[in-house]
């Protein structure tokens, strides 16, 4: 379904513009931002669009605008209770705002916020989730109802004032429940949607109830950038992301990694090279199949269709290309040369 186009910094949501992978920051800014702008930067290889940051107290919010003119990608506030904070961040110069209605107080703290970000050009994202509805919404039956009505509800304080720049999320942790309010959202609304199963879980639950949600509102053109919630590392959330989008046919260029499971016959730890190597992969724009491999059985043979592939055989590394033997290194020499043959691709 197409929306209007909104734009934080120089990445457009919405419209005819790509679906963008997001990511939350995990931990307190500390004062040095100097190791968290080089994070951001390989963050930004892998493929993340924009990068959000909870902002409890004051000094997160000083800390947060001094890292927005530094971020390689463009920074969004999370704000929640305090709408000076938001007034902070957008002052400040961060690029966009995320508020709840369900506890950012009384209108005119909204209307506060809104003026601020008129005249700032910046974009907001209303979130709206389930476990944090209005008081006057909490007790209804139908879940995913209140969480449209309560968007709508501050919708119209936006929509009376004259502000458009918005971006919308319903998310709750159940699949169902976020479907269905994001699927009402969308056929009443052209506002693009952030979507995302809130409190999705650890690793594992969290990416299966995330790629079930967001692929079935994908499909159907719903949604403008997503962001995979995990009890992880900012940079699974990416992957995940990025592979959803990838499953869906929505993903830039990016290369196809195939890697065996392991069992008892292997003889190369597939399991630590994948995750050494998948931050390169990710951020190689070339349509190329990677294949990672445990032992000689299910290395050329089985992936023989691979551009690149590695694989172990008794102390020495095997390396592929189209099921054909390359090259054998050492243990120690085998992410150098792999890296190397893959570049050459």
């Amino acid at each position: 379904m197409k929306t209007r186009t909104v734009y934080v910094g120089t990445v457009p949501i919405g419209g005819d513009s790509p679906v963008t992978v997001q990511t939350m920051w995990k931990v307190p800014l500390e004062e040095n931002l100097n190791p968290v702008v080089e994070r951001i930067r390989r963050m930004q290889a892998m493929g993340c669009a924009l990068l959000r940051f909870a902002v409890p107290e004051e000094t997160a919010a000083l800390r947060l605008s001094q890292l927005a003119g530094e971020s390689p990608i463009p920074l969004v506030a999370d704000i929640h209770f305090d709408y000076r904070l938001a007034l902070a961040c957008i002052r400040g110069g961060v690029q966009k705002i995320r508020i709840n209605p369900g506890n950012i107080g009384a209108e005119w703290k909204v209307r506060e916020v809104i003026a601020a970000a008129g005249d700032n050009g910046t974009p907001i994202r209303v979130g709206v989730n389930s476990g944090s509805l209005p008081r006057h919404l909490k007790d209804e039956p139908d879940t995913a109802a209140a969480m449209v009505k309560a968007a709508e509800e501050e919708l119209e304080i936006f929509e009376r004032l004259g502000f458009s720049d918005l971006v919308f999320s319903l998310k709750a942790s159940d699949i169902n429940t976020t479907v269905r309010a994001n699927e009402e959202f969308a056929e009443r609304h052209p506002y693009p949607l952030h979507l995302g199963v809130t409190e999705a879980g650890p690793m594992i639950p969290g990416i299966v109830k995330s790629s079930v949600a967001m692929t079935k509102l994908l499909e159907k053109g719903i949604g403008g950038t997503i962001r995979v919630s995990l009890s992880d590392s900012p940079e699974n959330e990416i992957v995940a992301g990025i592979e959803i989008l990838g499953a869906a046919g929505l993903q830039r260029t990016r290369p196809r990694i195939v890697s065996c499971p392991r069992c008892g016959r292997a003889t190369f730890d597939t399991h630590a090279f994948v995750e050494k190597v998948a931050p390169v992969l990710y951020a190689l724009e070339k349509e190329v199949t990677v294949a990672v491999m445990g032992c000689v059985v299910n290395g050329p043979g089985e992936a023989g269709h691979a551009d690149l592939g590695i694989t172990g055989a008794g102390k020495e590394i095997i390396l592929f290309k189209h099921g054909k033997i390359l090259k054998k290194v050492s243990p120690e020499q085998a992410y150098d040369a792999f890296i190397e043959e893959l570049y050459r691709l």
